[in-house]
């Protein structure tokens, strides 16, 4: 299934404050991407879907302050409308994003590598909350961040986190936190604790993993490209209810 929506060009935007900002993300491949929505959705349609929450996130980290904005991916770049090239392959009008691949191996391992290749603070968001602002990031990203936090904490309603920030980047943080568990956010902020880190709370959010989760956070965004996507899937022609 083709995603007829027109692909705007992203916005520019220089670079600015302390912090990188990296989004882990997954390239829209069908079933390879937001499997738990099928059913109700076919693969087809949920990559549709994975691409619009993708587009709409990466139009959120062009709307806040970065000191470099990086697009941590696994799969292949620049074969997507909206979804940026890397920058050799790029022309000069596209907006400066980084493109790198994601390590191999478990998730833990992948955000862990994402952040060793940084210097500095970095905050780690994901593809999974389209509905993010630039005011739920502000206060991760703002210019004294910092001053009085070691690292920051998004809390995700499944039980995960949807940002996690570091002012120096340690893998040893995450490597071996379980991922994709209802415990994965508690033992990240043990980690934190043990290690005497200041946190910072972000709002809790809900990722979108089923399609209960996707009609709830359409809701909450509903002039996002995902709220929008999600209403002509569910269309009689999208089939998809």
């Amino acid at each position: 299934m083709t995603d007829p929506q027109p692909a705007h060009p992203l916005p520019d935007a220089p670079p600015s404050g302390p912090t990188t900002l990296l989004v882990l993300a997954k390239e829209p491949v069908p079933g390879r991407v937001k499997t738990r929505l099928t059913p109700p959705f076919t693969p087809e349609q949920a990559a549709v879907l994975a691409r619009a929450a993708l587009v709409d996130t990466l139009r959120i980290a062009l709307a806040v302050p970065a000191r470099r904005r990086v697009l941590v991916l696994e799969g292949e770049p620049g074969r997507w409308p909206g979804i940026p090239a890397p920058r050799s392959e790029r022309p000069p009008s596209q907006p400066l994003f980084d493109v790198v691949p994601q390590s191999e191996g478990r998730l833990d391992e992948r955000i862990a590598a994402a952040f060793a290749s940084c210097t500095g603070p970095a905050l780690l968001i994901g593809m999974d909350t389209p509905q993010l602002t630039a005011p739920l990031l502000a206060p991760a990203l703002s210019d004294d961040a910092w001053r009085q936090h070691d690292a920051w904490f998004g809390p995700a309603l499944d039980g995960g986190f949807w940002a996690l920030g570091l002012a120096r980047p340690d893998p040893a943080l995450l490597l071996g936190v379980p991922m994709s568990s209802p415990h994965t956010g508690a033992e990240q902020l043990r980690r934190l604790a043990e290690s005497e880190l200041r946190t910072g709370r972000l709002p809790l959010l809900r990722d979108v993993d089923t399609a209960a989760d996707a009609r709830f956070v359409a809701t909450q965004s509903p002039h996002s490209r995902f709220a929008r996507t999600l209403a002509r899937l569910n269309t009689p022609q999208g089939t998809a209810r």
